[in-house]
């Protein structure tokens, strides 16, 4: 059956109408900031102390936009007859959001979590070049990234936390002062504590008796 000549046009026409009769609704971005998801995929933060220079998010990154250098220090045997031993040292992290596709492989695949997504995504900048975000850049959208979603009340607690709860009580311990015993207390209290003779003690202890004993005869004269 041939089409009815014009009958695309009154559809469109129709669709007009219908959104013509509904209320628009216009953000007023920048005055008023769109409410984002949590999940938003802004801008990546990086959480320095955790990255250990494995290397794994620029060897798994499609643009090759991670930037990373580093250099190897000896740290000392921690015990007597030790070993040294060798660790990397981050020199730098940089992210070329220029050409960053927002894929976010690079968070998944670090073992570390030193990688972090940001719902920021006011970073536009007129010069290219400054779209390369340096490690001190990228340590400042840590600021801005959101909290983890609350664990249900009847999942373990992370193994994360609690190696981390136990390191803080073990430090906090050796760095408290040790405890004296109570004992050990009152005799040094009782040993700087003078002494006094047992007569001067005596002649104290005879002294209010005597007064109380001179003021009765005249309370009894004025009776």
């Amino acid at each position: 059956m041939a089409p009815i000549p014009g009958s695309g046009l009154a559809k469109g026409l129709a669709v007009t109408l219908r959104t013509m009769t509904k209320k628009s609704v216009t953000a007023q971005y920048p005055d008023a900031q769109p409410d984002l998801p949590p999940r938003t995929r802004g801008v990546i933060g990086l959480f320095e102390e955790n990255c250990t220079v494995c290397m794994l998010c620029a060897r798994e990154c499609p643009d090759w936009c991670i930037y990373i250098d580093s250099h190897k220090e000896t740290v000392p045997a921690a015990t007597p007859g030790g070993r040294e031993r060798s660790r990397n040292v981050l020199d730098r992290f940089a992210i070329d959001f220029s050409l960053c596709m927002y894929c976010g492989i690079c968070i998944e695949v670090c073992p570390f979590d030193a990688l972090f997504w940001s719902p920021e995504f006011e970073y536009a900048e007129t010069d290219i070049r400054d779209l390369t975000h340096e490690r001190d850049k990228l340590r400042e959208w840590m600021w801005t990234v959101p909290a983890p979603p609350a664990l249900d009340p009847g999942a373990e607690e992370p193994k994360e936390l609690v190696t981390a709860r136990k390191t803080a009580d073990k430090l906090a311990a050796q760095q408290a002062p040790p405890a004296t015993e109570p004992h050990a207390d009152e005799q040094a209290r009782a040993a700087e504590r003078p002494t006094r003779p047992q007569g001067d003690s005596k002649q104290q202890t005879d002294q209010p008796t005597s007064q109380t004993d001179q003021s009765k005869p005249g309370q009894e004269g004025r009776e």
